[in-house]
């Protein structure tokens, strides 16, 4: 099993830490795109970017395939339980090792959870506290329905 998950700088752990929240979000390719161009915007003028951590998908669906409930429970059973490595967090959730070895390098690909190494061993971590779903409406999107009395 190999994990091409580059690895987090000793800083963006530190700030990763610091922070409490992930926002987690739907938007599209395009709204997301002119998020990124009004944040370097607002950079180079100098000014202040709300630098909230927020993960988004590009669909509903994308997101809840993601955010299952088993890896919302994983999550959270990583956050209480604090396995020391992928070993033992496979075995605080009565899985199977490579199955979680894979939803463990998808979250760290996604920036939901980093891993410490130590020797051999990687170990979870999950360094928010709260995780907050925001599912905006668009009526402008096309995928609102007209209710019937």
């Amino acid at each position: 099993m190999t994990d091409t998950t580059p690895p987090l700088h000793p800083m963006e752990r530190e700030q990763l830490r610091a922070e409490s929240t992930l926002v987690v979000t739907v938007k599209s390719s395009r709204e997301f795109h002119d998020d990124i161009t009004d944040g370097i915007e607002t950079l180079e003028v100098g000014e202040a970017v709300d630098s909230t951590p927020t993960l988004s998908f590009t669909s509903y669906d994308e997101l809840m395939e993601t955010l299952t409930p088993r890896v919302l429970d994983l999550i959270e059973t990583i956050r209480q339980e604090e396995p020391t490595s992928i070993n033992e967090t496979a075995r605080v959730v009565d899985r199977d090792i490579k199955n979680v070895h894979e939803e463990l390098s998808r979250l760290a690909q996604l920036g939901v959870i980093f891993f410490e190494e130590d020797g051999q061993r990687k170990r979870p971590i999950v360094w928010f506290d709260e995780l907050v779903i925001t599912l905006p409406f668009d009526p402008e999107a096309g995928d609102t329905a007209t209710a019937v009395p």
